[in-house]
């Protein structure tokens, strides 16, 4: 069992006297949380956690997940700390412009930081994704019984506010589910919320809560004594079969004279002189950002051991690789993620197209090739694989009893599903995919920004998508979901019109470096004639699919509307009217391209646009201008056969043609 040394509580109060500089320059932030939780963030990365500060990309490292991520300061002091990067300048520069330290932890911006932290929970769920990730990993490549990540652990900070949040549950009922034995979750309990003390409106028995799930439980009554959190972490790494939460009461602010327990401390600097009189409590110089050469040396000579640590380990893992061959060419397939030359190829070759299919269908069985040709494929759905078609037919499933299944069962879990999405994503290892019926993807939304902010390459698949649902009723008819998905920054939205468009859709989403959501159907659709398919660029977001010579109109249409437009072209053609149809799967990629191939297709010359939608009508004007015809649907739908939705709502051939030709006057 580790023993105390004295310095723990001396770089415990140093931290906080860090934490509490920085937000006071800034004049912004939250002190309270990383005073109150500097002996358990100080004591795990002095003691417990396994990193390696060279290289914060190690594989062999164990994950810290701040899930309070308004605590930052914590982070960045033990960042400065361990000699990741961030200078006593970085510190200072805390919630500036152009920063590495902004207010909330950003992956991908800070060395050392594992995830985009703030939403209260979401660094939870998503560190439940992380560890069920490293699972995976490891019993694929046989690196867990070569006890190289054996023991490997997620560690994740968690306040008041992320247990109050709904996914908190989500999560921590799947982790207990599938026995993560390698997540450790600190509860700090400190009673406090913006709003003062937490019985204003939480009362929950924690213990019995988690208990509930299947955790380990283990309380510490102090955990601002380093000796009881050594002794809590001892315990914790003790495997049970079970992920643990270490439930640790602390007070808010500890350290602060007039601001310890209260809640002005979680949110506003202490304030000059309350800084000095904590320095002062503390026993250290009012010095500005002071830290003292006994945790200096300290932190120095752990630095050491931990590059040792690593290079031993680095050294058993490269002999692992050059005696399992098998193993060190699947290490490298989920590490590096190929993407094979030919796999749009071989993925429009999987396609059926010998008969009218639902792209929810046709996708399910592109999908089968593609895990073939990319084995870091690898994800699940919330309760609705058969529906969603997205069960890997030839792999089994993860489970406490196989941790190597490439399929997922994420429960109905939709928000809890898309940050464990986001957490498999970011453990490097995996091209994670989660699926649910379209008009759920309201749920993830927040799962879904995150993954975008991060710039994490994942899928989502959307089925469902339209009225076209039909008997369920509004209540699962999407409507504003596809201008929702698109107003989201760094998100790009396919929506093929087919089988052979799926197969493209599926090309594209693989070759991302960013999340792809693809959209699709219910209902069968014809096949694009056999003779246009060498025309299909969804690569491109939209191209012109059939033309006459020079059109009057251009239809643009995305999804299922694009076999209706074609319809409509043929009695619009039967009228002498020249029409030009465009199929658009993407508008994200289509306004990425340059400005002669946008004309190109949608050419300025042309007033007569129209777009067909089965959706809200929002955004589309971008397309259409101001005199073009927006053709989708603004409100609710109702509960009824699909084919009786059509004919009520105006979305058949005729009744487009119709609309088309009133509008225009034609």
């Amino acid at each position: 069992m580790s023993t105390t040394s004295g310095i723990e509580k001396l770089a415990a109060d140093n931290v906080r006297i860090l934490a509490a500089e920085g937000v006071q320059k800034a004049k912004s932030g939250h002190p309270g949380m990383p005073m109150g939780c500097a002996d358990f963030g100080f004591t795990l990365w002095y003691k417990y956690l396994r990193h390696n500060p060279a290289d914060p990309k190690w594989i062999g490292r164990d994950y810290f997940v701040l899930s309070a991520g308004h605590g930052s300061m914590l982070l960045y002091s033990l960042l400065h700390l361990f000699d990741y990067g961030l200078t006593i300048d970085d510190l200072k520069e805390f919630r500036q412009w152009d920063s590495l330290t902004p207010g909330h932890p950003e992956y991908g911006h800070t060395a050392g930081v594992e995830l985009t932290t703030g939403p209260l929970a979401s660094g939870l769920a998503s560190a439940v994704g992380i560890a069920m990730e490293a699972k995976n990993f490891a019993a694929r490549t046989g690196l867990d019984t070569a006890a190289l990540l054996k023991n490997q652990k997620i560690y994740v900070i968690s306040g008041d506010g992320c247990l109050m949040e709904g996914t908190s549950h989500e999560a921590a009922s799947l982790a207990g589910h599938q026995k993560l034995d390698n997540l450790i979750l600190f509860y700090d309990s400190n009673s406090i919320t913006i709003e003062g003390s937490t019985s204003l409106a939480y009362s929950d028995d924690v213990k019995k809560r988690f208990e509930g799930y299947g955790w380990k439980v283990i309380l510490v009554d102090n955990a601002n004594d380093a000796s009881k959190i050594e002794a809590a972490l001892d315990n914790a790494i003790i495997s049970e079969g079970k992920p643990t939460i270490i439930i640790g009461t602390t007070k808010i602010g500890f350290g602060s004279p007039a601001k310890e327990g209260k809640a002005s401390v979680h949110g506003e600097p202490l304030g000059i002189e309350e800084l000095a009189a904590t320095k002062k409590n503390l026993g250290f110089p009012n010095k500005s950002f002071y830290v003292d050469p006994k945790v200096r040396k300290a932190c120095k000579d752990r630095i050491k051991e931990l590059k040792k640590t690593a290079a031993e380990w680095n050294s058993t893992y490269n002999k692992f690789l050059k005696s399992k061959p098998k193993s060190a060419k699947l290490v490298s397939d989920l590490l590096q993620k190929p993407i094979p030359q030919n796999l749009l190829e071989e993925l429009i070759a999987a396609a059926p197209t010998d008969k009218p299919i639902a792209t929810r269908v046709s996708s399910g069985t592109i999908m089968q090739k593609a895990a073939e040709l990319v084995p870091a494929l690898t994800g699940g759905a919330a309760d609705l694989a058969p529906s969603t078609k997205t069960d890997l037919k030839n792999e089994p499933w993860f489970s406490p009893e196989n941790r190597a299944g490439r399929n997922y069962h994420f429960g109905v879990r939709e928000l809890g599903m898309g940050l464990c999405l986001n957490g498999m994503a970011v453990y490097g290892t995996a091209i994670p995919y989660g699926s649910t019926f379209f008009v759920f993807s309201d749920y993830m939304k927040p799962a879904i920004k995150l993954a975008a902010l991060q710039k994490l390459h994942l899928i989502y698949i959307f089925t469902h998508d339209s009225i076209f649902v039909g008997e369920d009723g509004p209540t699962h008819q999407p409507i504003e979901q596809l201008a929702m998905l698109r107003s989201l920054p760094g998100l790009t939205v396919i929506r093929p019109a087919e089988a052979n468009e799926t197969a493209h859709a599926w090309n594209t989403a693989l070759n991302a470096d960013h999340p792809v959501a693809l959209i699709l159907t219910r209902q069968d659709l014809e096949p694009i004639p056999e003779d246009m398919c060498n025309r299909i660029e969804v690569d491109r977001g939209a191209y012109i699919l059939d033309s006459d010579d020079s059109p009057e109109i251009v239809i643009i249409a995305t999804g299922s509307e694009v076999e209706l437009s074609f319809k409509a072209a043929e009695i619009l053609r039967s009228k002498n009217i020249r029409v030009r149809i465009v199929s658009m799967p993407s508008r994200e990629l289509f306004l990425e391209q340059d400005e002669d191939y946008r004309n190109h297709v949608i050419p300025l010359d042309i007033q007569k646009r129209v777009s067909v939608e089965l959706g809200t009508t929002y955004g589309w004007k971008e397309f259409v201008g101001d005199w073009g015809l927006c053709i989708g649907i603004d409100h609710f739908g109702a509960s009824a056969p699909f084919n009786t939705l059509a004919e009520n709502y105006g979305f058949t051939p005729e009744k487009i043609a119709d609309k088309i030709r009133n509008h225009f006057d034609i």
